[in-house]
């Protein structure tokens, strides 16, 4: 019998400069009602002095002391990102820094025989990245640990509709045998991958081709197309479901009643809620008899009409005839509209969102981090069970991951008997502490110019920067190099 493999600690680090949604809708002219209803209350910005590598070797560094790891025990340190600046290294970048600081210290350095792998496949780069990592200790060495880091930084056009929807954060995972908080049961998953074309690209090539008076920075916008988007992240979502289903030989809906808890790619505060709830509503119009009559007591409960959303929910939609018709068209217009009704029917709040609901308010902070949404999410998640006396002991989970362009996952994961009581193991909320809230003027220069002006800095603290290189001589070449160093 295979020991069990998965979380036994997480921590998370953010940058201190953020902005309040708030404030964002004054500086814009946007409703702060709408906004905070379906984005969220804030978002983190990247400080002059910082970078993807900074901020994930901060999270691994802190997880390490935190926690008490030997570093000769780690065997597996990956990065998921999809913000990397170097096209040819990633994570041993960030095991350079930590091992020069941890040398300072006088402690063991992470061993050479490490591996040090980088995943890319867009917001779902750190679930690909935690499926391999507990591979990797199930396989080939048990008695060794894994860590996982996901950085990245959300960037998006001023004045666009991705813009309140930034963000930048990393948060490191520590994977092992025997875990003190969730076994991670990857044989049980679900997967499933599409190419979907302009859902969500980085054409970086053709960003640096035509900046137009914008910054380098903005060498990482992203071009995308917003209601496409959300129409094929419900569709990967619903697809890597069935896909559990299947493998597990179990319904769809019986796995999600089953959940305690969800934890989903992040985005934005309301998609994930949306993706869901449509999802049980998909499980319910394709289930047995006993199903299909709990979805239609919803529907009579919320006073819907029942004939048009049945039949969106039993129909396989095509995406791709949205490129050629209407690409802001609803994947499942009905359903969607049927949600607000639902939305405030007890039983369905009941059901389906009260499993989204931990973790919900301290993740609203966040903003986009991409590859890292999803864990900070389930982080947060554990902070506030226990904040609340919602133990999740010896209770089931699913982890839904999506990747634009796009790939899903779904990853059951069970808490051990006493998670509640490993809660010192995971540090999230404590990287929220004392932000320097910036205003209109602050965050326009931040975000075109990597220039805080008019602001107090707090001195950086941990990993920064220090200089970029720019010798590009015959005998020695450093240009974009980024050279680092530690700040007590």
């Amino acid at each position: 019998m295979k020991q069990k493999v998965g979380i036994s600690a997480i921590t998370a680090y953010v940058p201190s400069y953020r902005v309040g949604l708030k404030d964002w809708c004054s500086w814009t002219n946007n409703s702060w009602d709408k906004i905070s209803n379906i984005i969220g209350s804030g978002f983190r910005m990247l400080g002059p002095d910082e970078s993807i590598y900074t901020m994930a070797a901060n999270s691994v560094l802190d997880l390490i002391i935190e926690n008490n790891i030997d570093p000769n025990e780690i065997g597996f340190l990956a990065l998921g990102t999809e913000s990397s600046t170097d096209n040819s290294a990633g994570t041993i970048i960030i095991k350079g820094m930590v091992n020069e600081e941890l040398k300072n210290r006088g402690m063991n350095p992470i061993s050479n025989q490490c591996e040090v792998p980088e995943f890319k496949q867009a917001c779902l780069s750190g679930i690909y990245a935690l499926k391999n990592a507990v591979r990797y200790v199930h396989s080939d060495a048990p008695e060794k640990q894994a860590i996982v880091v996901c950085s990245d930084i959300a960037l998006y056009q001023i004045g666009s509709s991705g813009e309140p929807t930034q963000g930048a954060g990393a948060v490191a995972t520590l994977i092992e045998s025997n875990p003190k908080i969730a076994e991670v049961k990857t044989a049980f998953s679900g997967s499933s991958s599409e190419y979907r074309q302009i859902d969500f690209r980085k054409p970086i090539q053709y960003r640096a081709q035509n900046l137009n008076g914008h910054s380098a920075s903005d060498l990482d916008l992203p071009v995308f197309n917003g209601k496409y988007s959300a129409s094929c992240y419900i569709d990967g979502t619903i697809s890597a479901l069935s896909n559990m289903s299947q493998n597990r030989g179990q319904s769809l809906s019986k796995l999600l009643r089953d959940a305690t808890a969800v934890f989903m790619h992040r985005p934005f505060h309301k998609m994930p809620l949306n993706a869901f709830s449509i999802s049980y509503l998909y499980a319910l119009a394709n289930g047995d008899k006993i199903d299909n009559q709990e979805l239609q007591d919803l529907i009579n409960e919320a006073d819907l009409e029942s004939e048009e959303i049945q039949k969106e929910l039993n129909e396989k939609p095509d995406l791709k005839s949205f490129l050629q018709t209407d690409i802001n068209k609803d994947l499942f217009p009905q359903t969607t509209k049927a949600l607000k009704a639902l939305n405030k029917v007890e039983s369905f709040k009941d059901k389906v969102l009260s499993k989204l609901k931990l973790g919900n308010e301290l993740t609203k902070e966040m903003g986009n981090i991409y590859s890292g949404s999803i864990f900070a999410w389930l982080a947060a998640g554990i902070e506030d069970s226990m904040k609340n006396g919602k133990t999740l002991n010896g209770k089931d989970a699913l982890l839904i991951g999506y990747g634009s362009g796009d790939a899903a996952e779904v990853i059951p994961i069970s808490f051990t008997q006493n998670c509640c009581e490993n809660e010192k193991n995971i540090k999230y909320s404590a990287a929220f502490f004392d932000p320097v809230n910036l205003d209109h003027n602050q965050y326009i220069k931040l975000r075109t110019n990597k220039v805080l002006e008019g602001i107090e800095a707090r001195k950086s603290k941990g990993f920064v920067v220090s200089k970029v290189g720019t010798e590009e001589s015959t005998d020695f070449q450093d240009a974009g190099i980024e050279y680092y160093k530690y700040l007590n």
